[in-house]
């Protein structure tokens, strides 16, 4: 006996099977986190910072493992201005300042009011950690951000949010991020390398 419900029942599951794929294709995979800065270096208004945690969940059989955080920070009109790379230990918290570690020593010399900032989550490359070659992304390094909002009165108000996640690709890595912040140093000879901040 034939059975005539068998190439349906095929295309449903070939259907449900293409979903899925697609699915965890526009998956955001946890490496990469954004945020921004604004109102930096302007005359009254205070400091922002950024807040880096290893939560310490990703381990080898014994030991929570070491994180390397790097830091690439671009202006608002999309130039990368400077970067580094910086470790995050275990249940660590490192606290970075925009004006003293991110934004105070561009490749060009012109601090910026207002950028991005972007943390790609990685293994540990080198020592100190090295955001110009091999960087492998690894999940885990987790931030909040604090923003200099516009003045309203006398006052700057101040919020504070999580990095925001974003889809991570291949060409984001090697030429927007890595590639973008070897040149950046080799041309800023001691430019545009941002510090670590305080912590770990």
């Amino acid at each position: 006996m034939i059975n005539r419900h068998l190439p349906t029942v095929s295309l449903v599951l070939l259907g449900l099977s293409l979903l899925a794929v697609s699915a965890s294709a526009q998956e955001v995979q946890d490496f990469l986190h954004v945020s921004y800065f604004s109102n930096n270096g302007v005359a009254g208004a205070p400091d922002a910072t950024v807040r880096l945690d290893n939560p310490g969940t990703l381990a080898n059989e014994i030991f929570p493992l070491n994180l390397c955080a790097m830091i690439y920070v671009f202006d608002n009109d999309q130039q990368l201005t400077e970067c580094c790379g910086c470790l995050v230990t275990p249940d660590g918290l490192r606290t970075l300042s925009v004006s003293h570690d991110l934004a105070s020593n561009p490749l060009t010399g012109v601090v910026s009011n207002n950028g991005v900032i972007k943390v790609l989550s990685a293994e540990v490359n080198n020592e100190p950690c090295d955001p110009t070659s091999n960087v492998g992304p690894v999940a885990e390094v987790r931030g909040w951000a604090s923003h200099i909002q516009n003045k309203v009165g006398a006052a700057y108000p101040i919020t504070e949010t999580p990095l925001t996640l974003a889809t991570l690709s291949e060409q984001e890595v090697e030429f927007n991020l890595v590639e973008q912040c070897s040149f950046a140093q080799r041309l800023g000879s001691g430019h545009a390398i941002c510090t670590c901040g305080t912590g770990d």
